[in-house]
């Protein structure tokens, strides 16, 4: 025994444990994760064992027992880790009792009986390595940070300032004066009443 160890001391404690690979947690897609949907993937890594990959389990049920708490977490966890391209869904879930099932991009999909009809096709093993950027990844806009011109595409060129059929003019020949005279230039009845 060197150092105090045993030939079948491995120098870890016992009993199985998660890999993910350095790719994995090295892509941009993992450093743009939130904590929890990268506490999410763990959870996935931890259910991987040998021929199981395409039928992990992320339900609410599940998870409680793992310390998860709440449901709309999850969702968005899942939600995120799918869009990443980290999971998979090989099964969708329904209610009463019927859970979805996925699978762990990093890994070769599993052969396991009751995947969705086209599951096994259209899984993509490494599709987090396609970079498809989160919402808010980048600020700058694909085209570049030129400034866009300020002048309107037909010039600065000045319009004229009276109308096009010119300017207005005025109608004359009507009064307005009414045509029984000013109203202040006749007595109101009033005036009339109170002189007789």
């Amino acid at each position: 025994m060197a150092n105090g160890r045993s030939k079948r001391d491995s120098g870890r404690d016992a009993g199985g444990f998660s890999a993910i690979p350095w790719a994995v947690l090295d892509s941009p897609a993992y450093t743009r994760l939130s904590h929890p949907a990268k506490a999410l993937l763990m959870e996935f890594a931890r259910q991987f064992v040998r021929d199981n990959n395409g039928r992990l389990l992320a339900s609410r049920v599940y998870l409680a027992t793992r310390g998860w708490k709440s449901a709309d977490m999850i969702t968005k966890a899942k939600r995120e880790l799918i869009e990443a391209g980290f999971i998979f869904e090989t099964v969708k879930g329904h209610r009463p009792n019927k859970a979805s099932w996925y699978a762990v991009t990093w890994q070769a999909l599993d052969r396991i009986q009751g995947y969705d009809p086209g599951a096994s096709g259209a899984f993509e093993r490494g599709a987090y390595r396609k970079g498809i950027p989160l919402k808010n990844a980048s600020l700058i806009p694909p085209h570049g940070t030129e400034r866009a011109p300020i002048v309107p595409p037909h010039g600065i060129e000045s319009r004229p300032t009276v109308p096009c059929g010119g300017t207005i003019r005025p109608v004359l020949g009507a009064s307005s004066v009414p045509p029984h005279g000013h109203h202040l230039d006749k007595p109101s009845i009033h005036a009339i009443q109170t002189t007789h």
